[in-house]
C-alpha cells in the first residue's frame, strides 16, 4: 500500500526533525515543503524541495499537511491561512513517534507532533497542532490545548492544564493541578507551583513573573539567561 503524501509547512528546524522521524520510520512520503521565504524558493531542505509559498497548497490537493512552525502563534496563523486556501482540518496529519505509547483513554489531535521519548501515562489529551518535543512526561489527566508547545524534558504533574498557544521551555516542570494560561510562557528549567495567568512570562525556581522575583526566588539575571527563559516573548521549538 502506498504511503500517504505529506507536505510540511514552514521549513525550519522542527520540519527537519519531523522529516527525519517520518523517513526513519517510513510513516509518510514527504513530497515537499511550503514556506514563504524568498531565500528558500527553489531550494531543498535535507533533500526535500521547497515547492512554493503557503498559498501554493492549492496545487497539491491530495497531500496531507503538517504545520511545522516552532511558535504556537505562528502555527495558528498558518493554519488560518491554509483554511483560507481551502485546506480544512481533515487535511492535517498527526505524527507520533512509533515508540511513544498513546494509551486507551488518551488522545492526540490532528496536526500535532509527538517526538521520541515522550511518555503519556493515562487520560492525557493533546489538542490540535500541539508540539511535544523529546522526553516530555505527561501524567494522568493532563490536558494540553491547541497550538501549545512543550519543549524537550518538560514534566507535567497530574491534572495539569496547558492553555492554547502556551510555551513551556526545556526541562520546565509543573506541579499537579496547576493551570498554565493561554499564550503564557514558562522559562526553561522553571518549576511552576501556582497558576500562570494568560499571556504572562514566568521563570525561576519556584517560578514567578519576570521582574517580580522575591526572597528565595531564583530567576534569570543576565540577558542570555533571560532570553533562554522566554523573555523575548516566544522562542521557536527549533
Amino acid at each position: 500500500m502506498p504511503r500517504t503524501q505529506l507536505l510540511l509547512v514552514a521549513a525550519g528546524g522542527l520540519a527537519r526533525e519531523v522529516l527525519a522521524l517520518v523517513r526513519t520510520h517510513d510513516l509518510f512520503d514527504v513530497v515537499g515543503l511550503l514556506d514563504d521565504s524568498a531565500a528558500l524558493a527553489g531550494t531543498d531542505v535535507d533533500g526535500v524541495p521547497v515547492l512554493g509559498g503557503v498559498e501554493d497548497v492549492v496545487a497539491h490537493p491530495g497531500a496531507a499537511l503538517l504545520v511545522c512552525a516552532g511558535r504556537g502563534s505562528a502555527r495558528e496563523a498558518l493554519v488560518k491561512r491554509l483554511a483560507g486556501a481551502g485546506a480544512g482540518r481533515e487535511r492535517f496529519a498527526t505524527v507520533v513517534h512509533p515508540a511513544v505509547e498513546v494509551p486507551d483513554g488518551s488522545h492526540v489531535g490532528p496536526g500535532s507532533v509527538v517526538l521520541a521519548g515522550v511518555v503519556l501515562t493515562t487520560a492525557v489529551t493533546l489538542g490540535e497542532h500541539v508540539v511535544v518535543m523529546p522526553n516530555v512526561t505527561l501524567t494522568h489527566d493532563d490536558t494540553v490545548e491547541d497550538f501549545a508547545t512543550l519543549c524537550a524534558g518538560v514534566s507535567l504533574g497530574g491534572s495539569v492544564t496547558v492553555g492554547a498557544g502556551a510555551y513551556l521551555g526545556m526541562n520546565a516542570s509543573v506541579r499537579e493541578r496547576v493551570h498554565v494560561g493561554a499564550g503564557a510562557t514558562l522559562g526553561m528549567g522553571a518549576a511552576l507551583v501556582a497558576d500562570l495567568p494568560d499571556g504572562e512570562t514566568w521563570a525561576g525556581v519556584p517560578a514567578s513573573r519576570l521582574g517580580d522575583a522575591g526572597p528565595g526566588r531564583h530567576r534569570a539575571t543576565t540577558p542570555e539567561a533571560a532570553r533562554a527563559a522566554g523573555d523575548d516573548g516566544r522562542k521557536t521549538a527549533s
